[in-house]
């Protein structure tokens, strides 16, 4: 797939809304994005860091915090409010964690952050995204591949928890429900990918008990030798807000470095999985 100008790309302005846009590559998106003439709405769970992120945009500022599902239904609330179209839905938000913990609505707090809370807020959204043929873009990590089994039955891993393990079933959770979100609307005219931003040095894994993510996370010399820089790893989430999917690229894909992403795990291309963890997500938010 050849490299598209920017010029090219563009074909209009829209409304692009980026979960996670308070820092990282999801900062650094929305400060491209809104450089190139978009209606950037940043959502972060900071109210300081949304904020100032927001003013240095020029965007709309956003609050919810996903270990609380009633700030997902009010953040989708608000959106559905706010803007009469939404072209572009980034579900970047994310993390991973320590020791095991529940947030106030009784489950596990990555899968929750990392999985339900945008699979939630994208639901509620979905009229609205029908109508504008939106994008929606999971920002995602080749470390899914490390994940031999997927329990739809046991997605708060309560049989045998372990931080960086939940981490990455989250991961192939979120590559999974980009596909299945593709095979149940894109005949609606919504398009979805997933994409692996590259390892970022970003405050991400700064509260892990993983020894290995928390040295990335917190050693200055590691990061500069190990890690991509959040402007070169927003540069997925910004191609794909604004390239044409169907043209540019395709929905129901995943992507690295603006091409079809190779060593996806085996588990992300089983359909029937990506349909239990649909239908097991709709029943944990009944």
């Amino acid at each position: 797939m050849s490299r598209l100008s920017e010029g090219k790309i563009m074909e209009q302005c829209k409304t692009i809304v980026i979960t996670g846009a308070s820092d990282g590559i999801g900062a650094a998106a929305a400060r491209r994005l809104g450089r190139q003439g978009h209606r950037v709405v940043i959502v972060g769970r900071s109210p300081r860091k949304t904020g100032a992120v927001a003013r240095q945009v020029g965007a709309d500022a956003h609050v919810a915090d996903f270990t609380r599902l009633d700030d997902v239904r009010k953040l989708a609330a608000d959106l559905d409010a706010s803007y009469p179209r939404i072209e572009v839905l980034a579900n970047n938000a994310g993390g991973v964690f320590g020791d095991p913990t529940r947030t106030v609505d009784g489950l596990e707090q990555t899968f929750q952050i990392n999985h339900l809370a945008p699979f939630l807020l994208t639901q509620l959204l979905m009229d609205k995204l029908v109508v504008s043929k939106a994008s929606v873009i999971q920002t995602t990590t080749l470390h899914g591949g490390m994940v031999r089994t997927l329990d739809v039955d046991d997605l708060n891993q309560e049989r045998s928890f372990n931080a960086v393990r939940a981490y990455n079933a989250s991961k192939l959770e979120n590559v999974l429900f980009a596909k299945e979100l593709h095979r149940r609307y894109h005949s609606q005219g919504v398009s979805a990918a997933a994409f692996y931003p590259g390892n970022v040095a970003t405050n991400f894994g700064s509260d892990t008990t993983s020894r290995l993510m928390k040295f990335l996370a917190t050693n200055r010399a590691a990061r500069t030798v190990l890690l991509t820089t959040p402007d070169k790893g927003a540069d997925q989430l910004v191609w794909l807000a604004e390239a044409r999917p169907g043209t540019d690229w395709q929905s129901g894909e995943y992507y690295a470095k603006r091409k079809p992403g190779k060593g996806l795990n085996r588990l992300a291309l089983d359909t029937d999985l990506a349909r239990r963890l649909w239908e097991r997500s709709e029943a944990l938010l009944a």
